[in-house]
């Protein structure tokens, strides 16, 4: 039940409706490592940071036993940064900084600790960089899921499908799987899209929870209700967290395993976005997640009695 994650490291700044923060730890491969964390394996992170990380934050990550020999340290760079706004109904924000500093020229470094790994998450970077450390393992992992966003289907739309082709599980939100597939139907595009050479589909709807697809399977997982959102960035990154971490930890991949992990993401999402950053993810309890898992267990169980 080994688990490899790739993904950025990062400081971001965030403006919402409820407040703003100054630098704070951030990076897709973070949410996710956190995520991951919580589910009884520890995560081995591969990522770069420039000379102004700070061992605290090392530190913080070994804190919840993330494995990060994987993480480069750039002594003439500065690590990757992030500002951005949310509006009114938290669905829309403005990019104001991106600085991709050590992250730009980003060549993944794979320890021989890492190799024969079983399991493997692809955050969201460059696909030419995904595919790089699949190459780079020397025994195929037996489950790969991968994320990736519009940015790289408008700017490098080849690279993305071959990567593609590589993985069982690619994780998107509604938007970029209707960019994706040239379909507004979300079965359409979801056939489509499993026709790359896929397993698996998740496509991610927010608040509204999330779709799984096989060839022949789909599973709606519901949205969880929440009073207040304060800060949604990292929710999809913690929802892949979630997910892999579960499947990592059960180490039998079926679907209804893929279900399960579906609600184990969500679960974390829901936490995520309920405070500023990661900082919720710093502070969850087995208990937590337990009774978190129970309300979609009871959001989504009925007993139907035919006429």
């Amino acid at each position: 039940m080994s688990l490899l994650i790739v993904g950025s490291v990062a400081f971001d700044a965030i403006e919402t409706p409820f407040g703003k923060t100054d630098r704070i730890l951030g990076g897709a491969g973070t949410y996710i490592s956190l995520a991951a964390s919580y589910f009884g394996i520890q995560p081995k992170l591969i990522s770069v940071v420039g000379n102004d990380f700070g061992n605290e934050n090392l530190e913080l990550l070994q804190k919840y036993n993330i494995d990060i020999e994987g993480i480069q340290i750039k002594k003439d760079e500065k690590t990757f940064f992030w500002s951005g706004k949310y509006h009114n109904d938290m669905n829309t924000r403005q990019t104001l900084v991106t600085e991709l500093n050590s992250l730009e020229k980003f060549d993944p470094e794979i320890p021989d600790s890492y190799q024969n790994v079983e399991f493997l998450m692809l955050g969201n970077l460059s696909p030419v960089v995904q595919r790089q450390v699949i190459e780079r393992l020397t025994v195929r992992p037996k489950f790969i899921a991968m994320d990736t966003m519009n940015f790289w289907m408008n700017i490098m739309l080849d690279e993305l499908l071959k990567t593609i082709s590589m993985v069982d599980m690619l994780i998107i939100n509604d938007e970029e799987a209707r960019q994706l597939s040239g379909e507004y139907s979300l079965l359409k595009a979801a056939r489509k899209i499993l026709s790359f050479g896929l397993k698996y589909l998740i496509i991610k709807k927010g608040e509204h929870g999330a779709l799984l697809f096989s060839e022949n399977q789909i599973f709606s997982a519901p949205g969880l209700p929440l009073e207040e959102v304060f800060d949604p960035t990292g929710a999809g990154d913690t929802f892949a967290g979630g997910l892999i971490g579960y499947l990592a930890r059960e180490n039998q991949i079926t679907f209804e395993n893929l279900k399960n992990g579906v609600i184990a993401g969500s679960a974390m999402a829901s936490f995520n976005v309920q405070k500023f950053g990661v900082e919720q993810l710093l502070d969850l309890n087995q208990k937590m997640i337990y009774e978190r898992l129970q309300q979609f267990v009871q959001l989504a169980h009925f007993n139907y009695q035919p006429m």
